[in-house]
């Protein structure tokens, strides 16, 4: 099966909702639907409400509040040791590849933090029942948990959200809570009525891999590392594994020569995908680019990845970031990188959507490239 990267580009703004259309379906996703599907939303920067109103066809504000108030989302650290928004079932399924590399058993770490991987079980268990009634400012983790003298050197360390907090959110007994006079609380990810429990390693890897590339497919196994090795450390020799658990149920398809890969179940319709000059304009860091990684010249070309990474927001014009956008006051201006450029009219199309999301008229300009 050969298609190009225009198709593939077209049928992956569906699966992630970005096409006018809605995705799937043609009806407005739900919150739990769009983070599901792109596996998780940054939470340490750009903007998670817009990332997924947009894709909601301009869903109601305070959409990602309310949706980590009922647990259909939860905040935990994940890919590359940031915070991320994630579905219950998505935490669930990634989680476990985080914690496969098991970095408290390090040595540096037993000598930092004084601990050997013999003390975790009984520290896991004291974290537990501190927020076993609720949740808690850091501080009164640290003054809970450190009240047993074993654990007294480790105050300082409980009390900020820092590196030492990480692997009890990544073997699923914490997630953050709601703030409380400002400060961050966490809580027990157990008491999340959606919280499925931590799968099997080799289940949990299976699935993400058939996740990832069922939202950001046709990807070559080396997007599948950069997403789950270098994202979340499940290691290149366990994916090359899930990989070839998964052959019977993924195809090979070859994009403008490449070879890549996507579910089979999700092959014809992938076949079926036209091309699409359609502009989007996404925040600075969206999954759209996050995803495949800024690497990925499909997606992001190199005349325009160093605005990418630094966090600009992104204008994609089929797909593909072509520049970058800004609002002052009820002023739009979009900067075209070099060779980026799209149809007025499809260019006023979207800013008036974007000026409705936003709830202000926008007047567009456009910046020298």
């Amino acid at each position: 099966m050969r298609i190009t990267w225009a198709q593939a580009l077209s049928w992956r703004l569906r699966r992630q909702f970005l096409a006018s259309d809605g995705g799937s379906t043609g009806s407005p996703a739900t919150v739990g639907e769009v983070v599901g599907r792109l596996g998780a939303l940054p939470a340490w920067s750009g903007d998670p409400e817009y990332a997924v109103r947009i894709r909601q066809g301009e869903g109601a504000a305070g959409t990602v509040d309310r949706s980590l108030r009922d647990g259909t989302l939860v905040r935990v650290f994940a890919f590359r040791g940031a915070t991320h928004l994630m579905t219950p079932d998505s935490a669930a399924v990634h989680l476990p590849l985080r914690a496969a590399g098991r970095m408290w058993e390090r040595q540096s770490w037993q000598d930092f933090y004084h601990l050997a991987p013999g003390d975790w079980p009984e520290l896991r268990t004291a974290v537990r029942e501190a927020v076993a009634d609720g949740p808690l400012t850091l501080p009164g983790l640290a003054d809970t948990v450190t009240a047993d003298r074993r654990y007294a050197h480790l105050r300082e360390h409980l009390s900020e959200a820092g590196t030492f907090l990480k692997p009890f959110f990544w073997q699923g007994d914490l997630c953050f809570g709601p703030s409380l006079d400002g400060q961050p609380t966490v809580q027990a990810l157990a008491d999340n009525s959606r919280w499925p429990g931590l799968p099997d390693l080799d289940d949990a890897g299976r699935e993400a891999v058939t996740g990832y590339l069922s939202a950001y497919g046709p990807a070559t196994p080396d997007r599948v590392h950069y997403w789950l090795g270098e994202g979340l450390g499940a290691g290149r020799k366990r994916i090359r594994g899930w990989l070839a658990d998964l052959a019977d149920r993924l195809t090979e398809v070859e994009v403008d020569g490449e070879p890549a890969l996507v579910p089979t179940h999700l092959a014809e319709d992938l076949a079926a995908a036209e091309p699409t000059d359609e502009v989007r304009l996404l925040t600075g860091h969206d999954q759209w680019a996050l995803g495949p990684g800024t690497a990925d010249t499909a997606v992001v070309p190199p005349t325009i990845r160093a605005a990418v990474t630094r966090g600009a927001n992104l204008v994609t014009v089929g797909g593909v970031v072509s520049g970058t956008w800004k609002v002052t006051g009820s002023h739009f201006t979009v900067t075209w990188a070099d060779g980026g450029g799209a149809s007025p009219s499809r260019v006023e199309e979207e800013v008036a959507r974007v000026g409705r999301l936003l709830g202000k008229e926008l007047e567009p300009r456009q910046a020298d490239g």
